[in-house]
This record gives C-alpha cells, structure tokens and sequence, in this order.
C-alpha cells in the first residue's frame, strides 16, 4: 500500500508542476495588470513603474524562473488587489470551499445510497420508477441553472432562506442543495446499479434462504460489497464538486476558493490564481488518496494486492 501510494504521489507531482506551468503562462496571456490598476490616462512612465514593481517588465522566461525559485518555499509573491501575500489568502479562503464539498458530498451520498439500495430491492416498482426519473432529472441539470431557480423560488419567492452570505445554518442549505443534487442523481443511479448486482449472488440467496429480513440483507449483507463502484464515482464527484463550488461561490457570495479565483482572474491577480490553482490540486490529490484508502477498507483483497 506505502509503494503504491508512494508511486501515485509520484505521478501528481509531476501532474501538479505542469498544470501550474500551465496556469502561469496561460494567466498572462490575459494582458498586462497595468491596464486594471492603473488609470485609462497614466503616463507611460506610471505604467514602466508599475511593471518594474511588480516585475512585470522582466521577460517571460525570467519571470517563469523567479516564480519556480518562490515556487520551492511556496512563495507565491504579493496579491495586487489586497497587498497581502497570495497563499495565505487561499488558505484563508479554501476551508469555506472543502466544508461546502464535504456537506455536499456527505448529503449526496447519505440520499443516494438509501434510495438506490431501496430501489434495488424492488426493481421496477413505482418507488424505483419515481426515484429512477428524479435521478436522471438532478444528473442533468447543470448547477447554475439549480442555483439561479433556487435563489429564485426558496430565497426571493418563499423567503424560506436568505440569498447569500456564511453566517448561518439556514445561509448553507441553499448552496449544499444546489451542489448536492447533481452527485445525488448520478449516486442513485450507480448504487441501484450495483445493488442489484450484489443481491443476485448466492451469498444473498443463501442469507434469504436462512431467513434474513430484508433490512438485514441490504444493509448489512449487500451493500458493503455494493459500495466500490459508488465510491468510486463518488470521489470523481467531489472533485467535480470542488471545481463546481466557483459558480455557486460566486451567485451566492460565498467567500470560498472558488469566489476568489473568480474575483483574481478578473483582476488578473497572478499570484493569487497562481496559488489557488496549486492549493485546489493539492486538496484534489489528498482526496484521491483518501479514496484508495477507502477502497482498502471496503476491500481486503485491494489492500492484499
């Protein structure tokens, strides 16, 4: 288990090196951060200082290996827009963005799992059609669209909840809705999938014959070994989660990683996406080894092999 994670932290570092490579040079293809924080008028000479500050005049090459050189003790350099060090923004902005995810995720999986595995008890039932139609329904709508309906009908129509901010339990349960229920959709379906699999083999029949309830057979027999293909899919969902939590972020004013970025990249604050982009692949990769470790839990013949 240690090589073969030793092997995958291997891989993501040399993945996470050229997408931040990648960042750096497609972000100043954007233009010159002058023309933002600068007047429309400023002398030519303003603007020549403002590059000689921020090392904007130095060439492409030169500012790529001043960067690699910062890069090594995570020094990502100075946020033009708040003056304050770029990581630590980042830092202060990612714990909102992973505890959206988490409830998101957590959410997504505690519905999708009972919904699926009941629907698998009973195939082509009226719950496994009702709940079969809504999952393909929430697996196709795209987050924008939940969240704008959503601000629309619970916030402003219902006034059940408020339209944006962090400070309150009844602030989050718009957002962790909106995130929760494409995953939830695409859960439902898998974990029926697979349900229905596992309730076919003859360990189950065999339980069935002894005379096992029903509840018994789904959630003590059936689904542990119903649950590598959901989380699976569930750990890609997190991730897409995370990456997702920009436009929601941003329509409801949260102040996460994903508003941050959104915020940096219209006021092409380098340093600041820079670091973002490095810290969200990082979080990315912890969550893929968090899943091979799941996978290890759920099953003794990975962790063997």
């Amino acid at each position: 288990m240690g090589i073969y994670l030793s092997k995958r932290a291997i891989w993501s570092g040399l993945s996470l090196f050229l997408l931040v490579v990648m960042v750096f040079f497609m972000a100043r293809l954007t233009g010159s951060p002058a023309d933002l924080y600068l007047p429309i008028d400023a002398p030519t000479s303003m603007r020549e200082e403002f590059s000689r500050l921020h090392g904007f005049d130095q060439p492409v090459y030169v500012q790529f290996f001043d960067f690699l050189r910062g890069l090594v003790t995570l020094d990502f350099g100075q946020s033009l827009r708040q003056g304050r060090p770029a990581l630590a923004l980042v830092l202060e902005a990612m714990p909102t963005t992973l505890l959206l995810a988490l409830w998101s995720i957590t959410a997504a999986l505690m519905i999708a799992i009972v919904t699926g595995a009941l629907a698998a008890w009973r195939p082509n039932s009226v719950f496994d059609r009702i709940a079969t139609l809504l999952s393909l329904i929430g697996a196709s709508l795209p987050n924008f669209w939940i969240a704008i309906v959503g601000v629309l009908v619970f916030a402003v129509g219902l006034r059940l909840v408020p339209t944006s901010g962090t400070g309150s339990v009844s602030q989050w349960i718009l957002p962790v809705a909106v995130l929760a229920i494409r995953p939830c959709g695409l859960l439902v379906q898998v974990a029926r999938s697979s349900m229905i699999s596992v309730l076919s083999s003859a360990y189950v029949k065999t339980a069935r014959a002894k005379g096992a309830r029903g509840r018994r057979i789904i959630f003590v027999h059936a689904l542990r070994n119903a649950m590598l293909p959901v989380v699976t899919v569930a750990g890609d969902q997190a991730a897409g989660i995370i990456n997702g939590a920009v436009i929601v972020e941003t329509i409801f004013g949260f102040p996460g990683i994903g508003k941050l970025m959104i915020d940096s990249i219209t006021y092409r604050d380098f340093a600041v996406i820079q670091a973002g982009v490095m810290v969200t692949a990082i979080a990315i990769f912890m969550l893929n080894v968090g899943i091979d470790i799941v996978y290890a839990v759920l099953d003794p013949r990975i962790r063997v092999n």
